[in-house]
Formats: C-alpha cells, structure tokens, sequence
C-alpha cells in the first residue's frame, strides 16, 4: 500500500484524515487511453504506491522534513476512469476541487499526460494568476495528434489556449519540433531545452506553482520505465537540486507516465516516489520560511 516511508498512515488510507483536516491528498488516475504509443500507465499509480512503502524507505526527505509529523497526508483513493474523455476530465476536476477546497495540495498520479489538462483547468480555477513548472522530454504543445486535441501530446496545448497560465517554463526538453519552438515563442513559454541547461537553475515564479513531471523528462537510464525514452535527460539527482532551488509557493504536483511495464526492478516507480516526496519538502519548507518572513 501507499504509505510514503510511513507519511501516510493507515488509518488516513482508510478514511480517518485527522477529523476532514489534511495538507496533501494524494489521487491516482489509472488512465492511458490518450497515450500515443505504448499502453502502461495506467498502472502508474499503483506502482508508485507500491514503491512507496515504509518497508523500503523513511519519511524524512532531504531537506529534514518529516513527512510523517511536518505534515498530514491522506490518499483519496483512483479516480474512476470509465466513460470518455470529457466525463472522466469532470471526474478529475471535481476530485481536485474537492482538495482545493481543504485547502489542501493536490498530488496527482498518473496516467498519461492527458490528465494535466483537466487538473490545471480545476486549479485555475482557484488561482486566479497561476505558474507551471513542467519537466519532460517532450513539449506537448501539439495543437491535435493523429486527429485527438486531448491527446498526451497536446495538454499544454489546450493550457495556453485557454490561459489558465500566467507562466509556463519546460524543463528538460529534448524533442521539440520547430511548431513547438514558435508556439512556446508566440505565448511566451520559456523552454529550456538540454542542451542549453545551465549546470544550476535556479527558478523564482511569482504566483502560486503548479509543478507537472512527467517521467521521460529524466535520462532511460534513470527512468528506463516510460513509453516514451529519449536519450539525454535529465539525472534524478539534477531534478532534486532544481526542486530544492525553487522560490515558489507551490500548490499542486501531478507525476505521469510512470509505464510499470517498462520498468526495471521499480528504478521509474522509485524515483516518482523521491521527487513527490521532495517536491512535498520543500513545500514544507517554503511555508515554513514565509511564516517566519511575516
């Protein structure tokens, strides 16, 4: 089960989250159908609770959190997945409502890609001035692919038409074609591609921080389980150091394309599991400094 090196306690899995109160709230999307090549990830979030336990791993990420005292974590359970594409986007938006409403940060495991969407539209709806940090190889910035706008291929897409985002910077991108290149131009997108990362990145967003991570986004050999590999990514370790330099207050985190399939021995469920765990340390950390600030 999804325990989180211990963060997540039984009985919170079960329903008792601390009398209705919590701070993060994790839900599984075990949703594939807009991949455009391999079928997998749907499996995603069970491999990601599964990697997550207390067994292998404790609940103090590297910044010093303790995830199992600093904070209170719940698991809303998998999202239904039945029915197209639109009822299953409600189903999304409405269970990321539902966390918002607390509150509350919404930790969403995928699924593919598709599925940002749907959660960006809910939290914008909240934020009214919104950023998104979005680590992966691929821009998906395409306006349809093979004939679908909600393809895996296109959130980002859909994000920009309907300016649900203030700021949008990509990390990581290695297979963007010259239409990404004008499309991310024309909106202002900063796409930091690999050849051009600087050794330290360090990020400042203004408004409240969405952060979308898809998998592919660090190098197959640090995530061989993926539908998608492109060589030349990101390492694990290169990722923390980005997430541990962020100025930001951040307010929600999915994590897609985690194709258990694919995987060798959990590396790729393993490592989704250390960035949820440090993105949520240093969301931690981060009200813990503007609390002091005041």
């Amino acid at each position: 089960m999804s325990d989180f090196g211990g963060a997540i306690k039984q009985s919170q899995i079960a329903g008792d989250d601390n009398n209705g109160k919590y701070d993060i709230a994790l839900i599984g999307v075990p949703f594939d159908e807009k991949s455009s090549f391999l079928r997998g990830p749907a499996e995603g979030p069970q491999a990601i609770r599964e990697a997550s336990t207390g067994a292998a791993i404790n609940p103090y990420t590297e910044l010093g959190v303790d995830l199992s005292t600093d904070v209170v974590w719940v698991d809303k359970g998998d999202i239904d997945v039945s029915g197209n594409f639109p009822e299953i986007a409600a189903r999304i938006g409405s269970r990321v409502d539902e966390v918002l409403h607390q509150g509350a940060v919404p930790v969403i495991l995928g699924g593919d890609h598709s599925i940002t969407y749907p959660i960006v539209k809910a939290v914008a709806r909240k934020y009214a001035a919104l950023d998104i940090l979005h680590f992966d190889a691929h821009p998906d910035l395409y306006l349809e692919y093979e004939g679908d706008p909600f393809s895996h291929a296109c959130p980002f897409a859909r994000i920009i038409e309907e300016n649900l985002v203030d700021n949008l910077v990509q990390v990581g991108i290695r297979a963007a074609t010259p239409a990404h290149k004008a499309l991310a131009a024309q909106h202002n997108i900063r796409m930091l591609e690999m050849r051009d990362l600087p050794t330290a990145l360090d990020l400042n967003f203004s408004h409240p921080l969405y952060i979308s991570f898809d998998v592919d986004a660090l190098d197959p050999a640090f995530a061989p389980g993926v539908s998608h590999c492109e060589p030349g990514g990101l390492s694990t370790r290169q990722v923390i150091q980005i997430i541990h330099s962020l100025q930001a207050r951040i307010i929600g985190l999915d994590v897609v394309e985690v194709n258990p399939a694919r995987d060798v021995s959990g590396i790729t469920a393993s490592a989704a599991v250390k960035i949820i765990m440090e993105v949520m340390g240093k969301m931690v950390v981060s009200n813990q400094e503007s609390e002091e600030g005041k």
